[in-house]
C-alpha cells in the first residue's frame, strides 16, 4: 500500500530555488533516508510531508486516513507534565476503556434483579470492550512506556520528573520517545540521533528497525543509516534520484552510475564528432551530398546527453605538521578530574599512554567524562589525582566542539588572519575558499554563521597551526556527510597524532586504530575500530554471563559444609522441588477447572440464568487469583 506519493513539487524561498521536481514514493514498511549537503533542502521536504510546509507546485497524494507522526531538527517537549503523564497521554483512550472496563464490572456485580436479556447485552459489551482493549495493548502499554524511557536514557530517572526541569537535549529525546509510542503509520524523523549517545543509538536503531509503520529519516549518522533504512533518496541541485540499498551500498551505486553516464556521454560525444565532421567533408559535394544530408538530420534528430555533473564542490583540504614529536607522546597515570572542590571525582584511575601517530578513540556513556579528559590533557582543567606528561616536541591542536574559540564579533576572514597577521590576504582567502568559504563569504560575521560553517572555520584554524597532537571533541558534529568524508581523507592522510572524542561510529571505524573505553573507574583499551571493539564487548558480556550461571556452584565448591549441613541443604532442596511440581500440578488443575467451568458457562440454560452467570464468573475469578499467587511462590521457588 502507497502511503505518500510526491510528484513534480518545488518549492522556493523568494528567489531562490530550494526543491524541483522532487519525485518520492513512499509504502508500507518502506525504511527510507534521504540524504543531500547542508542547505540541500532536506529538512524543507520533510516540513512539507508532514504538513507544516506548504509547497508551490507538483501534488501529494496520501490516503485520508493516514497517520503521521514528524520529530523536527530542534524539536522540544514543551509540557507542564511529569515524564511518566506525559507518556500516557499517548494511551489517553487505553485509560478511558480501562475505566469503562471497570464501570461495567461493578454493574455485572450488582446485576442480580437485571432481566436476561439486559444481563446478556451487558456481558457482551463486556466481551467487546475487554476484546477491544486487548488488541489495542491495554495490558502492556505501562511496560512500552517503561521500554521506551529505558531505551532513550531515562531510566535513572524519577518518572515524576517535571518536563520544565529537563534539558533541551532530554526534552528532544522524551519527544521522539512520544512520537514512537504513538505508533503512527509513517514516521518522519529530522536528526533524531541528535544528543544520544551510542548505547541509545543502538537501542534506537533496533527499534526502528522492528516498527510496525513506515520510516522517513534524515540524518548525517551514517552508521545508522546503514543499520535502518534501504532505500536512499539523494537531493542534489534541488532534485531527487532514488537508489535502493544501504547508505553505503547507494555510495557504491552512486559511484557506479556517474561512470557509466560518464562513458555513455563520452560515447555519444565521439559520434557526434564523427558525424559532423563527415558533414563537413561531404555536403559540398555532389556524389556524397545526400549521405552528408542524411547524416545531418540524423544529428538534429538524436537525443543528446548532458555532461554528468558529479559531486557539488567539496572541502578540500591537508593537515601537516610543523616538525615531528619524540614516540612517546602522551602519558596519563591515575587521573581523577573533577568540576569543583565540594563534589566527588567525574572519573579516576585513568590510565592512557599514547605513541607517536596512534589514532585513539575515547568511548563511553555520556557524562563520563570524555570531554573532560580532553580538557585535563590540554590543560583547562586540573587534576586532583595523578599525572599528565606530554612527550618530546608535541605540540597540540585543540578542536572544541563547542567552538568557544571563535569570536563572534569578528568576519571569517578576520578570524583566520588575526591569529596569522604575517601571511597575506590572498593566502589566507585560498584557504578558507579550500573550506568553502568564497568571495564576499568571507566578510561575514562569525555570529551569522550555522553549525556548518562555524564548524568548517574551525577546522581552517586547526589545520593552519600545523600541530603534530590532534585532540578533537566531536569533530563531526554539525558537519553535512560530504564534509565528514573530506576530514575522514584528510586524518587518514595526517603524519601526526590523533585522540578524539566521537559519537559517529561510521567516523570512528574510519580513523581508529584502537578504541579507549572510558568509565567512572578507569579506561581500557581495544586494539582494533570500532566493530571490533563491539565484537570484544559481546564476547565480555557473553563472557560474564557463563561466570554468573557458574557462581551458585563455584560458591558451593568454596564452602566447606558438613555431613550434616550437606544433609540439611539436600533435604531442603527435596522440599523445594516437591513443592515446585505440587505447585505446577495444582496451576495445571485449575486452568482445566477454569476450562470446563467455561464450557457450562456457554450452555443455554447456564448462560441464559444471570446469576448463575455471575456466580460461575466470580468463580473463575478466584480461580485466577489463586494461579497468581501460586505462580509468584513458584517464582519465588525457581530463584532459590
Amino acid at each position: 500500500m502507497i502511503l505518500m506519493q510526491i510528484n513534480e513539487l518545488s518549492k522556493s524561498f523568494g528567489a531562490e530555488e530550494i526543491l524541483a521536481n522532487i519525485k518520492i514514493e513512499v509504502k508500507d514498511n518502506d525504511r527510507i533516508a534521504i540524504v543531500g549537503r547542508n542547505g540541500a533542502g532536506k529538512s524543507t521536504l520533510l516540513k512539507i510531508m508532514a504538513g507544516e510546509l506548504s509547497h508551490d507546485n507538483g501534488e501529494i497524494f496520501k490516503p485520508k486516513d493516514l497517520t503521521l507522526g514528524y520529530l523536527s531538527q530542534h524539536m522540544e517537549l514543551e509540557s507542564g507534565n511529569s515524564i511518566w503523564d506525559e507518556m500516557l497521554e499517548v494511551f489517553k483512550h487505553l485509560e478511558l476503556q480501562e475505566q469503562e472496563l471497570r464501570k461495567l464490572e461493578k454493574q455485572m456485580e450488582q446485576a442480580t434483579n437485571l432481566p436476561a436479556a439486559d444481563y446478556d447485552k451487558l456481558l457482551q459489551s463486556y466481551d467487546r470492550l475487554q476484546h477491544a482493549f486487548q488488541t489495542n495493548g491495554g495490558y502492556q502499554y505501562e511496560s512500552d512506556i517503561k521500554a521506551v524511557l529505558n531505551g532513550l536514557n531515562f531510566q535513572n530517572f524519577d518518572y515524576s520528573t517535571p518536563i520544565t526541569e529537563l534539558s533541551g537535549g532530554q526534552k528532544t529525546r522524551l519527544a521522539l520517545g512520544k512520537l514512537l509510542l504513538q505508533k503512527p503509520q509513517l514516521l518522519i524523523l529530522d536528526e533524531p540521533t541528535n544528543h544520544l549517545d551510542i548505547d541509545t543509538l543502538s537501542w534506537l536503531e533496533n527499534y526502528l528497525v522492528n516498527y510496525p509503520g513506515a520510516v522517513v529519516i534524515v540524518s548525517h549518522d551514517r552508521y545508522f543509516l546503514d543499520k535502518t533504512v534501504s532505500i536512499v533518496y539523494e537531493i542534489s541541485r534541488h532534485r531527487t534520484k532514488k537508489y535502493h540499498g544501504t547508505y553505503t551500498k547507494f555510495l557504491e551505486q552512486k559511484e557506479l552510475d556517474y561512470e557509466q553516464e560518464l562513458r555513455e556521454y563520452e560515447q555519444q560525444q565521439s559520434e557526434i564528432k564523427k558525424l559532423e565532421d563527415f558533414v563537413q567533408r561531404n555536403i559540398v559535394r555532389a556524389s556524397t551530398t545526400k549521405r552528408a544530408q542524411s547524416r545531418r538530420k540524423q544529428l538534429e534528430k538524436m537525443d543528446k546527453l548532458d555532461r554528468p555533473l558529479g559531486d557539488e564542490s567539496s572541502a578540500s583540504f591537508a593537515f601537516q605538521i610543523n616538525r615531528r614529536s619524540g614516540n612517546d607522546v602522551l602519558k596519563i597515570d591515575n587521573l581523577a578530574v573533577r568540576y569543583d572542590d565540594e563534589s566527588d571525582p567525574l572519573f579516576k584511575n585513568a590510565k592512557l599512554h599514547v605513541n607517536r601517530g596512534e589514532r585513539i578513540a575515547l568511548v563511553g556513556p555520556n557524562g563520563v567524562g570524555k570531554t573532560t579528559l580532553l580538557k585535563a590533557i590540554m590543560g583547562k582543567l586540573s587534576p586532583i589525582e595523578g599525572t599528565i606528561h606530554l612527550g618530546t616536541n608535541v605540540q597540540i591542536g585543540y578542536y572544541d566542539q563547542e567552538q568557544a574559540d571563535l569570536s563572534s564579533s569578528k568576519t571569517i576572514l578576520q578570524e583566520l588572519w588575526d591569529d596569522y597577521p604575517i601571511i597575506n590576504e590572498k593566502d589566507i582567502r585560498t584557504v578558507l575558499g579550500n573550506f568553502l568559504f568564497t568571495g564576499d563569504d568571507v566578510l561575514k560575521p562569525v555570529l551569522t554563521l550555522s553549525g556548518g560553517e562555524k564548524a568548517r572555520l574551525a577546522l581552517a584554524k586547526l589545520m593552519m597551526q600545523k600541530a603534530n597532537l590532534l585532540i578533537l571533541d566531536e569533530p563531526t558534529n554539525h558537519l553535512d556527510i560530504d564534509s565528514k568524508e573530506v576530514l575522514e581523507a584528510a586524518l587518514n592522510e595526517f603524519p601526526g597524532t590523533i585522540i578524539f572524542v566521537s559519537h559517529d561510529r561510521y567516523f570512528i571505524n574510519k580513523i581508529t586504530d584502537q578504541v579507549a573505553e572510558m568509565q567512572r573507574d578507569g579506561i581500557k583499551i581495544y586494539l582494533g575500530d570500532y566493530d571490533y571493539y563491539l565484537e570484544k564487548k559481546e564476547e565480555e558480556a557473553e563472557l560474564h554471563r557463563l561466570q554468573q550461571n557458574e557462581k551458585p556452584i563455584v560458591k558451593e565448591e568454596k564452602k566447606k559444609l558438613s555431613f550434616k549441613e550437606e544433609k540439611q541443604l539436600q533435604s531442603e532442596r527435596r522440599k523445594k522441588q516437591r513443592r515446585v511440581t505440587e505447585i505446577e500440578e495444582k496451576i495445571e488443575q485449575l486452568e482445566l477447572e477454569i476450562t470446563k467451568v467455561e464450557e457450562k458457562m456457554a450452555e443455554p440454560e447456564v448462560y441464559q440464568d444471570h446469576e448463575k452467570s455471575l456466580e460461575l464468573n466470580e468463580k473463575i475469578s478466584e480461580m485466577n487469583l489463586e494461579i497468581e499467587q501460586l505462580m509468584d511462590e513458584w517464582a519465588v521457588l525457581q530463584e532459590a
